[in-house]
């Protein structure tokens, strides 16, 4: 970043100094050589007259620079969002715009630098993008645009935008991406598996004609004999079930994974989630949990849901407690009055640790179709992976062998007691858990 020396809102470039250099070195040659004292001065005078020529082309305009700062309307938590800086210029000269922006204190940019010629009364444009990794909001300061003529001596300072403010939700980025996800044919193309359905525990929809492809086990033999032809009854997933998204918010979902915590991966799923369930006209609700139970959204399949549901994902924190799983089973017991999903985000490191919350969870597994989500330790793979050195090295491999060990005991210790699981690494969470959800769809089982 260039230095400036700022004299009453004027700002002189480098480039000023290093021709004054230049010209005291001809001084200091003068001594020695007299016949370069006049030409020194008449470079030192040259220099000042072109300095003052400087200062006046670029302040005999009052408003000859336009800029600014386009912000999108909401940040998308975890994803690169753009951010766009317009530009004008008015003097009847190509001008040299150095930017500097002050982008706000959670990103901790301290080498935000940008130049930029625009020539003579035209405009110009830029974006530069953002990836925010905390949910709340985010304060822009002063747009400051350094303007230097052709001569490059000074610059004139121009302050837009300042107190800017936008927040950042739940990545509904991602809802884009995986908006068709809630449609079969559509699944292949993001890599999810198709489930073959098992019996026809689904819906009734409609008697068709039968087409080739078609099961026979489902023609319906009445309808055959009225028509003259094979009609089959068709069937549909069955709708209007009730799924809830429950986020442990306590301190084990604090854990750091590429910038954004565990609680911040299971926030962006379950607003994912929320909008394939409602795509497949089931009721989508959600609740988090740590001491008590808050952020609370009734399952509904309403126009407004989603809209409900990520403002109440807007604000949720962790609070650095061990979640209290008897509270959690106490509230589903009072305030979920019929068989639904409840996908558990939380996070079980150890077996002993599990034990303590088991009997609430097979309490909740006994009236609801439980999964609980936990997330493997992708940190220990490379320690798993690298070759070991020396004995310290030994000793840390099986260690993190015996962590990663553990996590599969718990998936095998959660369905001994008939309650499903997923283990998942943070990246893979939003593709798992819409697997999951319609694995489950699919089978009928819920």
């Amino acid at each position: 970043m260039l230095k400036r020396l700022r004299l009453f809102g004027l700002y002189i470039n480098n480039l000023f100094f290093y021709l004054l250099i230049a010209v005291g070195t001809f001084f200091v040659l003068a001594f020695f050589f007299p016949n370069l004292f006049n030409a020194s001065k008449y470079l030192f005078l040259a220099l000042m007259t072109f300095l003052a020529l400087d200062v006046l082309i670029l302040f005999m305009a009052a408003n000859p620079i336009e800029a600014e700062r386009e912000l999108p309307e909401k940040f998308s938590n975890g994803d690169e969002n753009p951010v766009i800086v317009k530009l004008r210029n008015f003097y009847t000269f190509a001008v040299k715009v150095h930017i500097i922006d002050e982008i706000p204190e959670q990103f901790q940019i301290r080498n935000f630098d940008i130049e930029r010629k625009i020539k003579q009364a035209s405009a110009d444009e830029f974006s530069y993008a953002l990836r925010p990794t905390e949910r709340g909001e985010y304060h822009f300061g002063k747009l400051n645009v350094y303007i230097s003529s052709p001569l490059r001596l000074v610059s004139r300072r121009f302050i837009f935008g300042d107190k800017q403010m936008v927040k950042t939700y739940p990545s509904f980025i991602q809802l884009r991406k995986y908006d068709l996800m809630a449609f079969s044919h559509h699944l292949t193309q993001y890599g999810v598996k198709r489930i073959r359905r098992i019996g026809h525990t689904m819906e009734f929809e409609q008697i068709k004609e039968y087409v080739m492809g078609d099961d026979i086990r489902t023609i319906n033999w009445k309808a055959t004999a009225k028509k003259s032809n094979f009609m089959v009854n068709q069937y549909q997933d069955e709708k209007s079930q009730s799924v809830y998204m429950a986020i442990d918010k306590g301190r084990v979902m604090k854990m750091p994974f590429n910038g954004l915590s565990l609680l911040d991966y299971a926030i962006n799923a379950t607003l994912v989630l929320s909008n394939v369930i409602l795509k497949k006209q089931d009721k989508a609700g959600m609740f988090s949990f740590s001491k008590k139970v808050e952020n609370r959204v009734v399952a509904e399949k309403r126009s407004s849901q989603m809209e409900k549901i990520l403002e109440n994902l807007y604000n949720v924190k962790t609070d650095f407690f061990e979640s209290d799983y008897s509270r959690l089973y106490a509230d589903i017991r009072k305030n979920v009055n019929h068989r639904s999903l409840i996908m558990l985000y939380t996070n079980f490191e150890t077996l002993d640790g599990l034990h303590r919350q088991l009997r609430y969870l097979k309490g909740i597994a006994k009236h609801h179709l439980l999964v609980v989500v936990f997330f493997k330790n992708t940190e220990l793979n490379s320690i798993i992976e690298k070759k070991a050195d020396n004995i310290h090295e030994v000793y840390d491999k099986v260690v993190a062998e015996k962590f990663m060990f553990e996590k599969r005991l718990i998936v095998n210790e959660l369905r001994k007691y008939g309650i499903y699981s997923l283990l998942t690494s943070p990246e893979d969470l939003t593709l798992d858990t819409i697997n999951k959800y319609l694995e489950i769809k699919a089978r009928g089982i819920l």
